[in-house]
């Protein structure tokens, strides 16, 4: 077994019968559904809600019953990958292109539990390009004042290089900042950004995060 399916595994342990549960998206993520949808042919009465199509067609692959987000009051428990969290337990998510969905499901979500590998624990963030989710209107712009800032913008393409657009409709530019000083305060200046619609920051978010080695799965509990 590898490391993302023992924390996946493990992480599916969590979800208890009756239980509204956000479905996260990536590799990590993958190995969670598939343990759920296990459990609930053997019987296990949750409905989830998806961060993205990719996890959609999985969870319906799996007869995993599924709501929309419209059509809840709360999430009890939301579990997704990162791909970077910090000594304060701060993250970067995005890589997979579904930081927007991923970050209204986590905000619905009573409880949030990170599922990574410990080479996705870092003492500050930003090592990993932070996914920045722009509308395609006038994106040049944006990413001009990107680039003035020094903030090293890359426009993400798909694997046929084309210009790679999300779930939403937008196109993303990954920054590439190598260490992020202040996270809050780099939130706070992306929020605030006509175009921007979201960023990969999840800021004072997680409550729970389950770390794989190579041998044994750690539980840190964060609040």
């Amino acid at each position: 077994m590898n490391i993302k399916q023992m924390v996946g595994e493990k992480a599916a342990e969590y979800v208890e019968d009756g239980m509204i549960v956000g479905l996260g998206t990536g590799s990590t993520a993958y190995y969670l559904v598939e343990a759920l949808g296990k459990r609930v042919k053997e019987g296990l009465k949750i409905k989830g809600v998806t961060t993205s199509s990719r996890t959609k067609e999985q969870a319906e692959s799996l007869n995993i019953p599924l709501v929309d987000l419209n059509d809840v009051e709360k999430i009890d428990l939301t579990i997704d990958g990162s791909d970077e969290v910090s000594a304060d337990y701060q993250g970067i998510k995005g890589g997979g292109g579904a930081l927007l969905f991923e970050k209204l499901v986590a905000n619905a979500s009573e409880k949030v539990i990170w599922i990574v590998d410990d080479s996705k624990m870092v003492i500050r963030l930003g090592a990993f390009p932070l996914p920045v989710e722009i509308v395609s209107f006038g994106y040049k712009q944006l990413f001009r004042l990107f680039e003035s800032k020094g903030l090293k913008p890359v426009l993400r393409l798909d694997d046929s290089k084309e210009i790679y657009v999300t779930d939403g409709g937008h196109y993303i530019v990954d920054l590439h900042l190598n260490t992020i000083e202040n996270p809050i305060e780099l939130a706070a200046w992306l929020d605030g950004l006509t175009g921007v619609v979201e960023h990969g920051l999840f800021l004072n978010m997680v409550h729970t995060v389950i770390v794989g080695h190579e041998d044994s799965v750690e539980i840190l509990d964060v609040r």
